[in-house]
């Protein structure tokens, strides 16, 4: 912990000077990546002063936040998105820093008679036997729905999972949901697993695993790219790969 905290006081002390009155640090970030540096962020926020405001959401949402102009100084996405961002000219060149790689995996309700998930058929039959599977709604174009609909379609099940969907507003809200018995199982990425009621029951078998590799760059338009920057370095720094690693990730090498 206190190598944690000398880390942070130093990318602190290399911070540019901050009026009282200095806007907020704005970072619109992916959901999955959220729940994982929200408190690394807060420990930053208190050793640097800067303050940050986010705005979090799936891929779809993510999109049309950007696409809408809406002021970012950092982004932080799915390698994808960051590739088409990159593309149409609204990323700072050289900017863009991988943050790690995460898994997606299955969601259950704590005490809930434990299904078998070890294969890609026994995947399929739980998917079949589920009377209810949470999931980002479709509209909003996260990664774990995305994929899951893919492994159902490869099944030859897409039917039968959009039937039993819940939709939910992201990862998180799905997890919540199987907390609250609203749906008896999740798919989703392991980083939005953290509500109280629900645990990650396994990954996803290997052969239809899929690993989103998440990354963090600047936009053109930053008004204040320093902190963006230091933000980077900071989250990226050898004393905070514990936490990445803590929380399912596998951290940029």
């Amino acid at each position: 912990m206190m190598r944690v905290g000398a880390a942070l006081m130093l990318v602190a002390a290399m911070l540019p000077a901050r009026s009282a009155s200095a806007t907020e640090v704005k970072v619109i970030s992916a959901g999955a990546v959220r729940s994982v540096v929200g408190g690394m962020i807060d420990d930053y926020s208190k050793q640097s002063g800067v303050k940050f405001n986010f705005t979090t959401g799936p891929t779809g949402l993510l999109r049309d936040t950007i696409a809408s102009g809406a002021p970012a100084d950092l982004i932080i996405a799915s390698a994808p998105l960051m590739a088409e961002l990159e593309k149409t000219g609204r990323i700072m060149p050289g900017s863009r820093v991988d943050l790690g790689r995460i898994g997606l995996g299955v969601v259950i309700r704590d005490g809930a008679e434990v299904p078998d998930v070890s294969t890609p058929d026994a995947l399929k039959q739980t998917l079949i036997k589920a009377q209810s599977i949470a999931h980002t709604d479709p509209k909003l174009g996260g990664t774990s729905v995305i994929h899951l609909m893919k492994i159902a379609d490869g099944f030859g099940i897409a039917d039968v999972v959009s039937k039993k969907g819940v939709h939910s507003t992201g990862g998180n809200d799905a997890v919540a949901k199987v907390a609250k018995g609203e749906a008896e199982i999740a798919i989703v990425l392991v980083s939005e697993i953290h509500t109280k009621g629900a645990k990650l029951l396994a990954l996803l078998p290997e052969p239809l695993q899929q690993w989103t590799v998440y990354s963090a760059a600047i936009p053109a338009s930053s008004t204040d790219p320093k902190n963006a920057r230091a933000l980077i370095d900071a989250l990226t720094g050898p004393a905070l790969r514990h936490r990445w690693k803590e929380a399912g990730w596998e951290p940029a090498k």
